[in-house]
């Protein structure tokens, strides 16, 4: 094979000073030759694009960084311009540690900024409640499984009446499976998350439909929405009382709509826009483009004073330091700790190894340890104050600025749903292998690198794999996703999941079926 000596600037990414590797931009060879701070690296074997390179030489046990940060240790000696990834590189990661409180810098909530006339807007519809939403909708929230098919009858067939509901942004049910023969923690999941869209501020309306005899009693489920949902604005029945499920859910819906149009679009500060961030399908860019993209549109908002949540737990482990010490105080860190440990415990219950991530997808797009996933995942809180820990599907204080922490997994249909009934109103999803998943709420997708987002143009609403471009202007990429964020909270956009009218709910199962 002819050896080239030419160096190519371009082919690889150091992400920081103190690294042991570097990422190859584009698929190499063995022979080539690549420059990183001057220093010339030829390769001894081919590596993939988003796989990792050795800078220097590494013994076997050596610690081995990235992100400035241990992402594992050399299972076996290691040459300079080798290819690291499985076959020589394990994690270290281990069980529940007990964490000591060191705060540092994280950029502050700023108090008050919500009044500053100087703050972005978008335009919002405004409840009573003072929550803002980013689309008015009438949603089908169904008790129990046994209904699913019904409610999407009812939604179908009242979409096809335009002429009584062009005023209304969609009408749409959300299928599951549970609601019947289950107990204990499992009930109260499905309760929480269904619940979650009952009270949620880009439904205008809601009807919510049951069966009858299932243990997802209609009351209940009512009583865990909460007493400040919109009364006004729910409608229920059990299937089993009526003659026609589906002419009397036809017939809520005509009344909510009736109720809806005098909702309006207003304008209102970006503080009063809920984001969840997550990522699903990553690759070794991921962490280099989309999710520190997003990472910086969170700091932006936080900055201002709003909430952004962030979810997936065990994709937090090996990371965790970095936003535990961001901790706004030390009963935030606290409750930080236990959920990471308390999530450990649940792995370990169920006797599954608590490091058994990242998936083959990731492992084929460059990730090689859960500690690199987690340091490139957890970019997607930025640099934010940790204000908030919410339990699986809790209500956002959408008052309280900062990073919220959500407890859940990192699987996409369920962490996505988990944020949303919590109060996302729009949800950020970076991807590196890509998806056409959405959820109940705007669901950008952002691809972290530019293949995906050229094969995929329907399922990617913005390319962050431009930053890797040598011309790239980082700052005016942020400003353009930042204005492409506003223009579909304000409607003037509709994201891809959206036109493609993919809308799911996945909801987490824990515990006894009968």
């Amino acid at each position: 094979m002819a050896t080239q000596t030419k160096p190519r600037r371009a082919q690889v990414v150091l992400v920081h000073p103190d690294d042991d590797v570097i990422v190859a931009v584009h698929a190499l060879t063995a022979g080539e030759t690549v420059e990183v701070g001057g220093e010339p690296i030829t390769l001894t074997s081919d590596v993939p694009a988003g796989h990792k390179i050795a800078r220097r030489r590494l013994d076997e046990g050596a610690h081995v960084r990235r992100y400035g940060h241990v992402i594992g240790r050399a299972s076996a000696p290691v040459e300079e311009g080798a290819h690291v990834h499985s076959h020589n590189l394990d994690t270290r990661l281990e069980g529940e540690i007990e964490y000591q409180y060191a705060p540092q810098d994280a950029r502050p909530v700023e108090v008050g900024s919500r009044a500053n006339g100087s703050v972005p807007t978008f335009e919002g519809y405004r409840r009573p409640d003072g929550r803002v939403g980013t689309r008015n909708e009438i949603w089908i929230v169904n008790t129990v499984g046994c209904v699913n098919t019904a409610a999407r009858r009812i939604a179908r067939f009242a979409e096809e009446r335009t002429d009584a509901l062009d005023h209304v942004d969609g009408v749409h049910s959300f299928s599951h499976p549970y609601g019947c023969s289950q107990l204990g923690d499992d009930l109260e999941y499905t309760q929480k998350a269904l619940a979650g869209l009952i009270r949620h501020p880009n439904a205008g309306g809601v009807l919510v439909l049951g069966l009858g005899c299932e243990n997802n009693q209609m009351e209940d489920l009512l009583a865990q929405a909460g007493e400040g949902v919109r009364r006004e604005r729910i409608r229920f029945f059990n299937s089993q009382e009526v003659l026609d499920e589906v002419e009397e859910g036809l017939d809520a819906v005509q009344e909510l709509a009736e109720l809806m149009k005098a909702d309006r679009r207003e304008t209102c500060p970006v503080t009063d826009l809920v984001v969840g961030v997550k990522c699903g399908g990553s690759d070794a860019f991921s962490g280099l483009t989309a999710n520190p993209l997003v990472g910086r549109l969170t700091d932006r908002l936080t900055g201002l004073g709003a909430p952004v949540l962030q979810t997936e737990v065990p994709e937090m482990f090996g990371a965790e330091e970095s936003l535990l010490n961001r901790a706004i105080d030390e009963g935030t860190f606290e409750s930080a700790a236990g959920m990471i440990n308390g999530f450990k415990r649940y792995f370990r219950d169920h006797d599954q190894p608590v490091y058994e991530n990242p998936s083959p997808g990731n492992k084929e797009g460059g990730l090689t340890t859960l500690e690199e996933k987690s340091l490139g995942a957890v970019q997607k809180g930025g640099q934010a104050q940790v204000t908030q820990i919410l339990d699986y599907a809790e209500a956002v204080d959408p008052d309280t600025g900062g990073l919220a922490l959500v407890y859940g997994p990192g699987n996409d249909g369920v962490s996505s749903t988990n944020m949303v009934a919590a109060g996302a109103t729009l949800l950020l999803f970076t991807t590196g292998r890509g998806t056409p998943l959405g959820f109940p709420v705007p669901t950008l997708k952002i691809s972290s690198n530019t293949e995906i987002a050229e094969k995929k143009p329907h399922w990617i609403d913005f390319d962050a794999g431009r930053l890797l471009a040598p011309d790239a202007d980082p700052q005016a990429l942020d400003d353009e996703f930042f204005d492409l964020v506003r223009r579909v909270a304000s409607g003037e956009k509709r994201a891809n999941n959206e036109e493609a009218d993919y809308r799911e709910i996945a909801i987490w199962k824990g515990g006894v079926t009968l």
